[in-house]
């Protein structure tokens, strides 16, 4: 999932964040409105990650999160 499809589906992913990162609050998510470099610096700040390690485990929900819709997809087609 790239840049442009985080902020584009941002509503959607904003409430499965909530649900992996409990420490992040509301304010938290509308600040980063699906900017990724954002929502980084908020996992930093919350979770005392080094920013190496807060970017991993943001690419790593995001591709998750990508191969569960794409399963939800596919299910629905066939």
């Amino acid at each position: 999932m790239n840049m442009d499809q985080l902020e584009g589906s941002w509503k959607q992913i904003k409430g499965e964040a909530k649900r992996k990162w409990g420490l992040l609050t509301e304010d938290d998510l509308t600040a980063a409105a699906g900017k990724q470099e954002v929502l980084v610096g908020k996992l930093q700040e919350h979770y005392g990650l080094v920013k190496e390690e807060a970017q991993k485990q943001l690419d790593d929900f995001l591709k998750n999160l990508k191969h569960a819709t794409e399963a939800r997809s596919e299910h629905h087609i066939g």
